[in-house]
């Protein structure tokens, strides 16, 4: 045996690509998962293909999920991965734009034929050539043949082995970046449990493209990155959709209000409805409703009824939502609306991520309409945008629209579990005091009406959708609507109380600021983090609270020359800006393409600027 060569990288980003069904989802994910136990801090990305289900071998039915991980702290999953693992040439040819300069390609030779060539749409015998890929390292592994080899003995037929030809990639990359395979085992065995047969079936095939790594050394080296230092507790890896719901969870409990989610399944939200689904014990009630306006409705009927209300969707089922989301603002019922974006308008593209239902969120309603308006900026701190919507929606009694993105959703994270003890109360505004009670009286501070449901004797009432006078009364007084939609507009001002200030990372001062919100924020706080090292001065305000917006953010602008807006859609935070905070010169910076922003293009963006 040769002497491995081994390569010490402080973060590396590795790219798992194949058709839809070769298992590339279920192998990043154990891949990230056992880097994550083994201390790295990590970034995902899963890039579902947007069609069901794309005939095999072609470029439309291509599967990745990228995965950067590292000894310090990560906050994207890389802009290029310096390994792509490829199990046909489509994945080769749909991914190659996403490699670094002088990456490592590992591929299953096995498909490298004329068959899958023409599939992927390829004109010659040679795709490298096709696609200029002369710098790369290119491994071919026989992952097909061999998979078929290990297994020849167990009886199976093709179909079942091919199945789990993902495990051997994911043995040879695990061997490449020093991960053991305790965990990934373990997973197989609990989740196969019942099925021996499959458990041998994937660990043989793990093992072998282990230890076909040890035989491959000649051809790589091995790769070394050490743990991150990370404050102790407690952590697991977790999505955006699995922190939402558990945020909505931990403010259930919290506030003493029962959970309910009512719900209509959509791209790439629906996996909320199912983590909550899953939590009965903790007293979660779902409903998966038969359309988008039976979700938000039975959600709002069962915040009439003292619960804790939720409704989940995505762009398309939102805006179906706008009438019931109408209908809460004039009840003044607590609800949280959790809008997964992506790709838009229409269908769009389901599966891909998009920052463009902001002005919807904000002035998607008919009349006088106002809500609060949040937004997450990472999967893990999903978990606490989540709790915080809960909060004030349950103390404000106002609707919260909570916007994360396919990107937050689908990508995942370490994450560090608080304890409840550390999370701030939550304390509904239940109406005690029947003698003075009456439906639309208000406290003089926020301005938020007093919460009562049918069963509490003494506090029968009406609410609706028509206007009302204090005493839920129908009022046609044009004076009566002046003021009352005056008073919801200050209503959800006042919550600013809530908001914290904005803060500045950088110079608190200087030439440009670059502003971000959501779901950006892991690559511009990198860009930031970047230019500052090559001594550039510039700095960041990312947002979390867009309506109302931090009380400090007037103050803040007006210390910079420009300030560039970036944002994934074409423009609409910008012009929002431009509305409430005028007077100050705004740039834009915007992409459209279904995929998040690279640092790299930040950057040039920012130095653009910088320059001008």
């Amino acid at each position: 045996m040769k002497e491995t060569k081994v390569v010490e990288l402080d973060e590396v980003a590795i790219r798992f690509s194949g058709d839809s069904g070769d298992g590339m989802q279920l192998t990043g994910t154990l891949f990230s998962d056992a880097s994550a136990l083994l201390g790295n801090d990590i970034a995902t990305f899963p890039d579902y293909p947007a069609e069901i289900r794309a005939p095999q071998g072609t470029v439309g039915g291509v599967s990745g999920f990228q995965v950067q991980f590292g000894r310090r702290e990560i906050n994207t999953p890389g802009d290029y991965a310096h390994v792509l693992v490829a199990m046909n040439p489509a994945a080769v040819k749909a991914n190659a734009k996403f490699m670094k300069p002088g990456g490592t390609i590992i591929y299953d030779e096995d498909t490298f034929n004329e068959k899958h060539f023409q599939k992927a749409g390829f004109t010659t015998g040679d795709p490298f050539t096709e696609l200029k890929l002369f710098d790369y390292v290119r491994i071919g592994v026989p992952i097909t043949s061999l998979t078929q080899e290990s297994l020849k003995d167990l009886g199976l037929d093709n179909k079942s082995i091919l199945r789990s030809k993902n495990m051997f990639a994911l043995g040879l990359v695990c061997w490449m970046f020093n991960r053991p395979l305790d965990y990934i085992q373990e997973y197989i065995t609990s989740k196969f449990g019942k099925k021996p047969l499959v458990v041998e079936t994937n660990l043989r095939v793990l093992h072998a493209g282990y230890n076909y790594g040890m035989n491959l050394q000649h051809m790589t080296p091995q790769y070394l990155v050490h743990p991150a230092r990370i404050e102790p507790g407690l952590y697991r890896n977790i999505n955006g959709n699995q922190a939402t719901a558990w945020g909505l969870l931990a403010a259930s409990e919290k506030s003493g209000r029962p959970l309910f989610a009512g719900s209509y399944p959509i791209t790439p939200a629906t996996e909320i409805l199912q983590v909550l689904s899953e939590h009965k014990e903790l007293g979660a009630k779902t409903f998966q409703a038969e359309d988008e306006i039976a979700g938000i409705a039975t959600s709002l009927g069962a915040s009439f009824a003292g619960h804790l209300a939720v409704t989940t969707t995505s762009g398309p089922g939102f805006a179906l939502k706008s009438e019931a989301i109408g209908l809460a603002v004039m009840a003044e019922l607590p609800l949280v609306v959790v809008n997964v974006q992506r790709g838009g308008p229409s269908t769009g593209l389901p599966t891909k991520t998009e920052q463009s239902d902001l002005l919807q969120a904000l002035y998607g309603r008919n009349g006088e309409s106002p809500v609060v308006v949040i937004a997450a900026s990472t999967p893990s701190d999903c978990f606490w945008f989540a709790y915080q919507a809960a909060k004030i929606a349950l103390e404000r009694m106002v609707p919260v629209i909570l916007l994360t993105d396919g990107f937050l959703g689908n990508g995942s994270e370490p994450w560090k579990i608080p304890a409840m003890a550390d999370l701030p109360e939550i304390h509904p505004r239940i109406a005690l005091q029947k003698e003075e009670y009456q439906p639309y009286r208000r406290d003089g501070e926020t301005l938020a009406r007093w919460w009562a449901w049918p069963g509490m004797e003494g506090f029968a009432h009406r609410i609706g959708g028509l206007e009302k006078n204090i005493a839920g009364n129908v009022s046609h007084d044009p004076d009566n609507h002046q003021k009352n939609c005056e008073i919801r507009e200050a209503k959800v001002q006042k919550v600013v109380d809530l908001v914290p200030d904005l803060e500045v990372c950088g110079d608190p001062e200087g030439e440009v600021l670059l502003v971000s919100w959501g779901g950006t924020f892991g690559h511009s706080i990198s860009t930031i983090r970047e230019l500052r090292k090559q001594g550039k001065k510039v700095s960041l305000a990312h947002f979390n609270y867009i309506k109302p917006l931090p009380a400090n953010t007037a103050e803040v602008f007006s210390r910079f020359k420009k300030i560039l807006v970036c944002e994934i859609n074409l423009g609409q935070f910008v012009a929002y800006l431009r509305d409430k905070i005028p007077g100050n010169t705004y740039y834009q910076y915007n992409k459209v393409k279904g995929l998040p922003f690279t640092v790299q293009e930040l950057e040039e963006a920012v130095i653009k600027h910088l320059e001008a």
